[in-house]
């Protein structure tokens, strides 16, 4: 970045604070979206290097890099990742210096994933050591629905913007949840949904109430329980008919490609059900699925999309999921 650029950025940034009631810090992509949906957006003065949606957010001052190469195979990510949790550390760093400089009113965190942001002991200890003693956190933690809509009610309330806009967008949302709800499905097809490759983990926490609200039966998460690792045998012997690859941190072309190669080394899933029938689906499970905030509900109908497709056409196809081509 050139001189120039960097003082423009150094301005802009000077007069969005000026500007501000509250200054706001999100250390995780689905708070960033969370206070952008409650009409907050204008007040966030950093944010985590992988906040990128809404748009709009470049110029806001980026507050954590990843340690590790996001550019690597599921398994090359999985091992870097391993090796640092083994050895008590962080996955993510801190910038301290520029954090201490934005001495934010608010930081939205959270304490559901060491692996997912910044642990929330080292924001609090940042906090303690460098901030304004008045900095208030605020953590999420959900692992089911009505626990992401909570977190919703709960950020509005503590930013002190609980009000009845706010809470008509909310309820808009929980409409959208009734009306896949009432739908009568004559059929609920087993679906497995995988959200890492390799090695195998299959999704938990929120994910396996959204298939059944989109009329699918998860066979292998648990709502409201953690992901957990399979094994392929595991997949094999329930044969699900339907298989969502939603790998944390991966869009679909991420996702797609890897699957190309992993089928080709593993040839045993050519034997599934699914791989036959051509029941397997990528998704964007970095955009949506796994950012517990208000596009889960997008989430939810991309499912049906999948899962249902005579139902409805919501136009999520190439979006927000694809078909795998398994002739590749």
């Amino acid at each position: 970045m050139c001189r120039l650029c960097d003082s423009n950025q150094g301005h802009h940034q000077k007069n969005i604070m000026e500007n501000l009631n509250k200054k706001i810090v999100t250390l995780i992509p689905s708070a960033t979206e969370i206070v952008s949906f409650l009409g907050e957006k204008n007040s966030i003065i950093g944010c985590s290097h992988e906040c990128d949606y809404p748009l709009g957010l470049e110029k806001i001052d980026k507050l954590t890099s990843p340690k590790i190469n996001v550019d690597g195979t599921s398994n090359e990510i999985n091992k870097q990742i391993n090796s640092l949790l083994e050895n008590s550390l962080s996955v993510y760093k801190v910038n301290v210096q520029k954090l201490k400089k934005l001495n934010p009113d608010y930081i939205v965190t959270q304490a559901h994933c060491e692996v997912c942001a910044v642990s929330f002991s080292e924001v609090e200890d940042i906090v303690k050591k460098y901030l304004n003693k008045k900095t208030k956190i605020i953590s999420l933690q959900p692992n089911t629905l009505k626990e992401v809509f909570d977190d919703f009610d709960r950020v509005a309330e503590e930013l002190d913007i609980y009000n009845s806009k706010n809470r008509n967008l909310i309820n808009l949302l929980k409409k959208r949840v009734d009306q896949i709800k009432n739908l009568s499905f004559y059929k609920k097809p087993k679906v497995a949904c995988v959200e890492w490759i390799d090695p195998l983990m299959v999704a938990g926490n929120w994910i396996p109430e959204l298939v059944s609200i989109s009329g699918g039966d998860d066979i292998f998460g648990n709502i409201g329980k953690n992901s957990h690792w399979i094994k392929f045998e595991e997949i094999k012997k329930s044969d699900p008919d339907i298989i969502i690859f939603m790998p944390c941190g991966f869009d679909i072309n991420k996702t797609n490609e890897e699957l190309k190669i992993f089928f080709k080394k593993n040839p045993i899933w050519k034997s599934l059900k699914s791989f036959k029938d051509e029941n397997l689906f990528v998704v964007d499970g970095n955009q949506f699925f796994n950012r517990p905030g208000p596009r889960l509900i997008d989430s939810i109908e991309i499912l049906l999309e999948i899962i249902h497709p005579s139902l409805t056409d919501l136009n999520y196809k190439n979006k927000g999921w694809i078909k795998f081509d398994n002739k590749n």
